[in-house]
């Protein structure tokens, strides 16, 4: 099935009798006919589900959905994009080990690398995402154990050339994540380019309705787990009776080890509830990612034109600095968000914000309905000018998500909120 299809299709089908729409199993608990049968699922997790705490029948469905989107053989969905990130490293990681990320990632997850997992024992080395091969291996040391990198990076829309770090990964027997949130696998499969793991916050586009919080951690199913570095997937898991990932899921040892071992502990699992209304995201996800796609190349085009823009800074733009890297890894759009730099600073900036009428002024992105967000003064409102440059973002930077509204509209409501300044 091509991806319009399995949007709609994978991962559930009706029985003969049965419910089209896949069904909500609102429940924490499945029952059993006997200890015995019990002991199994205890044994072997993949056999049925037993609590909702790590598995659910709904949410496995939308798992089975994701992995075939990705091109990928298994995924665990978590509670946020966060818990997704966390998880994807610390199923690698522990106290006294390493990992090289780029540097040009959300600055959510910047600050649980840099900060966080420091107080587990675990070292982030950053990169710059335009590293040559040469730097990018200069910071792997002996205890490195994974690469990561973010597709389009949110906010600043640098594209990671994933097949250029993955041949790293690959030289030095490490896996490489990658964060696909804002392409989505109907814009990037990166697993097609190298990536051994895939990592969403379903927040965004896969639900598109800003109506609940998620991600998903997608298991490729290529890496080679016993190449010596990864003891934990090759050797018993006294936590899990002695299970051998490798051995005994060699088919996603990544994902099983992820589930048994974190999802168990954390249970930061999302709700039956939760994995249906990011099913009905889902199942409009390729048309809807066209749809931003084009609207937002005609928004970035306009507004490259206007004399009240001082930039426009959008992949898809024909001399952007990323726009090669875009044609290879994301040719048929490059999502809906950009970032724009308006004439005058902060307080023109706010003031094209104030006065927008259809988009939304809002701590969010990638919703269907347009948005925007001023980070000069909202989420790095306590810098100063002088400060805002140091960090790459300019007073009168907006970052603007694109909706599916008509795009006349959304380009009136900007032309006036412009000629407001």
């Amino acid at each position: 099935m091509r991806d319009e299809t399995k949007c709609l299709h994978s991962g559930y089908t009706p029985e003969n009798g049965g419910p089209r729409v896949m069904p909500i199993y609102q429940s924490t608990t499945f029952r059993f006919n006997s200890t015995d049968e019990i002991a199994a699922v205890f044994d072997d997790p993949t056999k049925a589900h037993i609590y909702s705490r790590f598995t659910n029948p709904t949410v496995d469905a939308v798992e089975k959905k994701i992995a075939d989107l990705e091109h990928g053989v298994a995924a665990m969905c978590t509670s946020s994009g966060q818990m997704a990130s966390l998880m994807s490293i610390l199923n690698l990681c522990q106290a006294g080990d390493s990992f090289v990320s780029a540097s040009a990632i959300y600055g959510g997850t910047v600050n649980l690398f840099a900060y966080t997992l420091k107080k587990l024992g675990i070292e982030c080395i950053f990169v710059d995402v335009d590293a040559d091969e040469d730097e990018i291996q200069a910071k792997i040391k002996p205890n490195t154990k994974a690469i990561f990198g973010e597709t389009l990076t949110n906010p600043s829309l640098q594209i990671f050339d994933i097949e250029k770090f993955a041949h790293v990964a690959h030289k030095n027997g490490l896996p490489l994540i990658v964060d696909n949130t804002f392409a989505t696998p109907i814009l990037c499969k990166p697993i097609d380019f190298g990536a051994d793991v895939v990592i969403h916050s379903t927040s965004k586009y896969m639900d598109g309705h800003a109506l609940q919080v998620g991600g998903v951690i997608v298991d490729g199913g290529k890496f080679d787990y016993t190449n010596g570095k990864f003891s934990e997937f090759c050797e018993p898991d006294e936590s899990y009776h002695g299970t051998i990932y490798t051995r005994d899921y060699a088919f996603a040892p990544y994902i099983i080890k992820a589930r048994m071992q974190l999802m168990r502990d954390f249970g930061a699992y999302p709700s039956g509830h939760s994995g249906f209304l990011l099913n009905l995201g889902l199942e409009t996800l390729a048309v809807r990612m066209e749809r931003y796609c084009k609207n937002a190349i005609t928004v970035a085009k306009y507004l490259s034109n206007h004399p009240k823009v001082e930039s426009v800074n959008y992949p898809g733009l024909e001399g952007n600095k990323y726009y090669s890297l875009a044609q290879k890894y994301l040719p048929n759009g490059q999502s809906g968000v950009m970032a724009v730099n308006i004439k005058g600073g902060k307080a023109n900036g706010i003031k094209f914000m104030d006065s927008l009428k259809i988009a939304s002024n809002e701590v969010h992105v990638a919703d269907i309905r347009t948005c925007v967000l001023h980070p000069a003064s909202a989420t790095h409102r306590q810098l100063s000018d002088e400060q805002l440059v140091a960090c790459g973002i300019n007073p009168g930077l907006v970052r603007l998500s694109v909706g599916l509204e008509n795009v006349e509209d959304i380009l009136k409501d900007i032309d006036d909120a412009l000629n407001a300044i």
